[in-house]
């Protein structure tokens, strides 16, 4: 079933397994279940059973931005609210707020058929705003302390301008090790333009 939330301009369908979508007050919550998550290791071994992790995303048009404070409930190792972008099976990518493994910490990951990790910065507390864009084929993960500065994460595409003008973006909620945890989105924000310029902080 789709779920409507009136600060963005397409609606969000549930994929993965059951999150427990809500939303109410300017406010998403999602929940991550035991040991799910959304990763194929970059080694080679396969993840057993398959990985997924709940994922909520709708189609935006053009270019774009989309902003919230993440805020998770940590429980466990790699517990994390995500944003997310899909453009297929094996080509997506994640904004993360995780704890990585003992710290809060914004961290990514690309998956062009196996997925890379890369942590940024550590977070004070359990929460943070974070922003994913798209400008043309190429996509920007920025995150804020504040949700007024923002800090340059990354800068990659997941194919050519047909294939990543039909990504769809939203939300993700991860517990790799633990018995799962409660992610919430705040503060949400869509802007149908991409940044003016990248690396500037606005």
């Amino acid at each position: 079933m789709d779920l409507e939330i009136p600060e963005l301009p397409f609606p969000l369908r549930p994929h993965g397994p059951d999150g427990g979508w809500t939303y109410g007050d300017g406010v998403l919550t999602g929940t991550a279940g035991p040991r799910q998550d959304r990763f194929v290791p970059p080694t080679g071994e396969e993840l057993e059973p398959a990985s997924d992790a709940p994922r909520l995303l709708g189609a935006p048009d053009g270019d774009f931005q989309l902003i919230a404070r993440v805020t998770v409930g940590f429980n466990g190792a790699f517990d994390a609210g995500v944003l997310y972008v899909h453009v297929g099976d094996r080509a997506w990518a994640k904004l993360c707020l995780e704890y990585s493994p003992a710290v809060p910490t914004v961290c990514t990951v690309v998956t062009r058929g196996h997925s890379d990790d890369c942590n940024s910065f550590t977070v004070d507390g359990s929460s943070v705003w974070l922003r994913v864009s798209r400008t043309g084929r190429a996509f920007a993960f920025h995150a804020s302390l504040d949700g007024e500065r923002w800090i340059f994460v990354r800068l990659f595409t997941l194919g050519d301008e047909k294939e990543t003008g039909a990504a769809l973006v939203g939300f993700l909620a991860q517990a790799p090790t633990g018995e799962g945890c409660v992610v919430t989105y705040d503060h949400l924000e869509f802007r149908p333009s991409a940044p003016a310029d990248l690396r500037d902080g606005g």
